[in-house]
């Protein structure tokens, strides 16, 4: 062997090493990457879940050392992210669980469970007009009166925008007073629409709106003043559902070019995991751990009445979630 050609082996050692120990390195980040990628979870829900289900992530995240990316939006506008802008998620939780078979079953998801409840509520502050003399008698009164500016959410983005339409027609009938639903609707005009229900919370507060068409669980967790509408109205008593299912309101449906149907009845939140999500183990954990006595301490913390129990409907509900819905 030649001078020069021992002088190029043994600088060429060197460099070897080095890019072994490049290649070490970028596989090493490759892993973490990998790694940081599947201990992450996208969460779509409806507005009203804001507040509970962040509880919930944050717990959950801080135990298991998650990335939590989470988007709220009406749950209307929600389902539309899957089927018009093909957007999946890790998990979907919806204010009304009809969403799923009308909007999402059986493209997106093959199951859901149903996993809490609420009840439609008038919320104020102290500075509403009227803020002292509104009542659970006379709230469809005070509605009406002249200069009272009422809030409500859009009923083809947000539940809570055609439960108010339902509420409306309900009122009507329980009251039995002709021309109720009219008023009430024009009492709440389209400038003072917004596209989820929890954006009409800071226009309240701000002093914009003097009442507001809301949920119960977001007025307790925002320390609004609210009245207690009838049962006969609020879509929060099971008891009442032949009465609920009276009323019925036509919505923008999957596209903009087709309408669904939705008609009176108790209102039940429901989530699900969809079909091709891309983290599906996390998400599983973290529905397993929704459903359990701890997750629903921590929705109920947050002001949500949570289901006990929970109510999975479907097929094809990974192991995890099934066993966690039927434990007792």
């Amino acid at each position: 062997m030649t001078a020069p050609t021992l002088a190029r082996r043994r600088a060429a050692g060197p460099a070897r090493s080095a890019l072994l120990a490049l290649a070490a390195l970028a596989l090493a980040a490759c892993v973490r990457d990998r790694t940081a990628v599947d201990d992450t979870i996208v969460v779509y829900n409806a507005g009203s879940l804001a507040r509970p289900l962040r509880a919930a992530l944050d717990t959950f995240a801080q135990r298991h050392h998650v990335r939590v990316e989470q988007e709220n939006a009406g749950s209307l506008e929600t389902a539309r992210k899957l089927t018009e802008l093909h957007k999946i998620p890790d998990l979907i939780a919806l204010a009304d669980y009809e969403v799923f078979p009308q909007l999402l079953i059986p493209e997106q998801v093959q199951w859901y469970v149903a996993f809490a409840r609420n009840r439609m509520t008038i919320a104020y502050t102290p500075r509403s007009r009227f803020a002292d003399e509104i009542t659970a008698a006379n709230w469809w009164q005070v509605l009406r009166r002249p200069g009272v500016q009422v809030g409500r959410a859009d009923p083809n983005l947000d539940p809570n925008g055609y439960r108010t339409l339902l509420a409306m027609q309900l009122a009507e009938r329980y009251y039995r007073v002709p021309g109720l639903a009219d008023s009430l609707l024009a009492a709440a005009p389209p400038r003072n629409v917004r596209p989820k229900e929890a954006d009409l919370v800071g226009v309240l507060q701000a002093g914009e709106l003097d009442y507001i068409w809301s949920y119960e669980s977001l007025a307790q967790a925002a320390g609004l003043r609210y009245v207690n509408l009838p049962d006969s109205v609020d879509l929060g008593s099971p008891a009442d559902s032949a009465f609920y299912a009276q009323a019925s309101v036509r919505v923008v449906g999957r596209t903009p070019r087709d309408t669904v149907t939705f008609r009176g009845q108790p209102i039940v939140y429901a989530f699900s995991i969809p079909k091709h999500a891309p983290h599906p183990a996390v998400a599983e954990r973290f529905a397993a751990f929704l459903l359990s006595p701890e997750g629903r301490r921590v929705l109920r913390a947050a002001r949500l009445d949570a289901l006990d129990p929970p109510v999975l409907v479907g097929t094809g509900a990974p192991r995890a979630v099934a066993t966690a819905a039927h434990a007792r």
